[in-house]
């Protein structure tokens, strides 16, 4: 238990390390990611306004998670989920985003979701 602690205080030090350089803007909005043991998930939020504009999770009905059987925790949730914040980030407008892996190594499923939003036309 004690290590659990110590790794969620390690995560939320770096992701206030990366909160203090990314910042979202109308022009260029932040995509936050956040992934737990079941799902993940994805927001573009503008900061300057305190809006998120637009979301996606293995949770949404409309996020298909195709042959990986409605689990939310694994690499195809996590494409699906990318492809999905892509799409709906389009559809408001927005081209370019910051990217906020909140704390999270920039590998695995925080990769493959932020290779995916690329791939659906998102710059960053």
């Amino acid at each position: 238990m004690e290590r659990n602690k110590l790794k969620d205080k390690r995560r939320s030090r770096r992701r206030i390390g990366i909160r203090k350089r990314v910042v979202g803007t109308a022009e260029q909005p932040r995509l936050a990611v956040y992934r737990s043991l079941k799902h993940i998930y994805a927001q573009v939020i503008d900061d300057m306004e305190g809006k998120t504009l637009v979301s996606a999770s293995t949770r949404d009905k409309e996020v298909d998670l195709g042959s990986s059987n409605g689990v939310g925790g694994n690499i195809d949730a996590a494409k699906a989920v990318g492809e999905k914040i892509a799409e709906r980030a389009k559809a408001v407008g927005v081209e370019r985003v910051q990217f906020d892996r909140g704390g999270f190594r920039y590998a695995g499923r925080v990769k493959v979701l932020a290779d995916a939003a690329r791939e659906g036309g998102l710059k960053f």
